[in-house]
């Protein structure tokens, strides 16, 4: 690993307005780093853990059920940190990997679905079920629509399956909106879009 950790991963910068640092502690996400994760930060068996979270907190709700081969991109941490932004929620205490979200910075990204010019993208937001419930979701959006604010970018786009209700909760909570012109049918299945404007 090349540096020492604190210039391997990227501490996530404050955030002023309703998305506060006083929210997450709030939200009961104190206890917990969310750290933008650099390649060869973090060492191979932790993406590898990473990767377990998302597929099992996408199985816990029944979001891959007829679609596993879905399943080795999901597990796939480190191709996401090398070709977008991966933002991962540690235990404070011990360093544990608790989840995961992907941010997509813009159209032109090798990770980018249906995104317009000016867009940013939230994919792949996944916490360990033994930790849902403590505020993790919440900061890893926080932290991705920071990124987004960072960058410039004017608003952020993302598609949710209806099974995944608790994410849908945080989006909504942040002021995302249902956009159904943007839905992704599939013959099994839709995802659903979501928009945040940011300006």
């Amino acid at each position: 690993m090349g540096g020492g950790r604190g210039a391997a991963l990227g501490r996530v910068p404050p955030v002023s307005g309703r998305a506060s640092r006083s929210r997450l502690r709030q939200n009961g996400a104190m206890g917990t780093r969310i750290v933008a994760v650099a390649p060869d930060a973090l060492p191979a068996a932790v993406l590898e853990r990473l990767g377990e979270i998302v597929v099992a907190a996408y199985d816990a709700v029944g979001a891959l059920e007829g679609d596993d081969d879905y399943v080795p991109e999901l597990r796939d941490v480190a191709r996401r940190v090398r070709e977008a932004v991966v933002f991962a929620a540690l235990d404070e205490a011990g360093g544990a990997p608790l989840g995961c979200a992907t941010y997509v910075p813009g159209p032109e990204n090798a990770w980018a679905e249906h995104l317009r010019e000016g867009e940013a993208s939230i994919r792949m937001l996944a916490v360990d079920p033994s930790a849902q419930g403590r505020g993790i979701g919440t900061a890893l959006v926080e932290a991705c629509l920071a990124r987004a604010h960072a960058d410039g970018r004017r608003a952020v786009f993302l598609h949710s399956l209806a099974v995944m209700t608790g994410a849908q909760r945080i989006y909504e909570r942040f002021g995302f909106r249902r956009v159904p012109d943007r839905d992704w049918v599939f013959p099994d299945f839709v995802l659903m879009g979501f928009v945040l404007e940011l300006s």
